[in-house]
């Protein structure tokens, strides 16, 4: 499995144009997590599974996806209900309530990722205004049966590579 996951954009469409032309048939998904600020009519977000932010005013975008794709469960949401700009408890919990394998957020504009209880929780970080590095990015998830790579890459596709990680499975 291979997923594509963004956040963060605030506008910005031709990225997220971009990243659907380079990765839409060589991922199993699209994820954005939220602060598009974009319409959901808007051909940049068609294809993608998207949450709302606490910067969308789009209500046809939901606030939280349980997405299943292959043989995993992935939680989707913003992350600002979940205040997860102080803790990731919260989320833990709704990954325990949907027997999540993966739950992946924004909101902070801080990438990383980290595995707690088996669980992976992934900040893409902000593919327009990031924070806590200079970088812009978004990540690649690769899953097989033995391990799950998380690759981080910035607006120009080049691979942030101090900031790949991989778990066991």
């Amino acid at each position: 499995m291979k997923l594509l996951v963004v956040s963060d954009n605030h506008g910005w469409d031709s990225i997220l144009t971009d990243l659907k032309r380079r990765y839409e048939h060589k991922v199993d998904a699209m994820i954005h997590c939220g602060d598009s600020e974009l319409k959901a009519d808007n051909p940049a977000v068609e294809g993608y599974t998207i949450v709302r932010g606490n910067c969308d005013m789009e209500d046809q975008f939901p606030n939280d996806v349980l997405e299943s794709v292959e043989d995993c469960r992935v939680f989707v949401t913003h992350g600002h209900r979940y205040d997860v700009k102080m803790t990731l408890l919260n989320l833990s919990y709704k990954a325990k309530e949907h027997s999540a394998d993966f739950v992946f957020f924004g909101h902070s504009h801080t990438a990383g990722v980290e595995q707690q209880d088996g669980v992976i929780y992934l900040n893409p970080g902000s593919i327009s205004l990031p924070r806590g590095r200079r970088e812009k990015t978004y990540a690649i998830v690769e899953v097989d049966k033995h391990q799950t790579a998380v690759r981080f890459f910035d607006e120009k596709h080049h691979e942030v590579e101090n900031m790949r990680t991989t778990f066991s499975r």
